[in-house]
């Protein structure tokens, strides 16, 4: 499968300082999904394309593989937060660690969702100001010029 970030980019990209996941616990496909639900609505599937072809490397890079990153942790989370046994579904408990409460996750997830919505703000604001350089990309096709989310109503434009 190709993406446009690795897995050992997504790590560095979605995981705060301390935090660690093993790279098996991730795949490409969990990248994928999150580049078909969150990034081919906004840059559109030819510019996606090119991307995937190795084209527009500081678009991918400087302002796509954050927010792409952050995207696809935040579709991981609950399956990472729980796991799934013998015993069926269960939280991870030790003598050293606990599971985190719903409201704590409530506010990992939002945090998560904000910092990454506002990232991919900026790469189609950079998509909008650098038109010329991106012929693929067309701002009628982006969602966020029709639609947007904030503060929890939507906003049909």
């Amino acid at each position: 499968m190709n993406t446009l970030i690795s897995i050992s980019q997504l790590l560095q990209f979605a995981l705060g300082s301390g935090e660690y996941l093993p790279p098996d616990a991730l795949s490409e496909a969990d990248i994928t999904a999150a580049e078909q639900r969150y990034l081919l609505p906004v840059i559109g599937q030819a510019l996606y394309e090119k991307l995937l072809a190795g084209e527009y490397a500081t678009l991918r890079d400087d302002y796509l593989a954050r927010p792409l990153a952050l995207f696809t942790r935040l579709a991981l989370q609950p399956r990472l937060d729980i796991r799934t046994g013998q015993c069926g579904t269960t939280a991870p408990k030790s003598s050293w660690g606990q599971p985190a409460d719903d409201e704590a996750l409530r506010r990992q997830r939002n945090a998560l969702r904000c910092e990454a919505r506002t990232l991919l703000r900026r790469a189609a604001a950079y998509l909008e100001t650098h038109r010329t350089e991106f012929p693929e990309y067309l701002p009628e096709k982006n969602i966020l010029n029709r639609c947007t989310t904030d503060g929890g109503f939507v906003q049909i434009r």
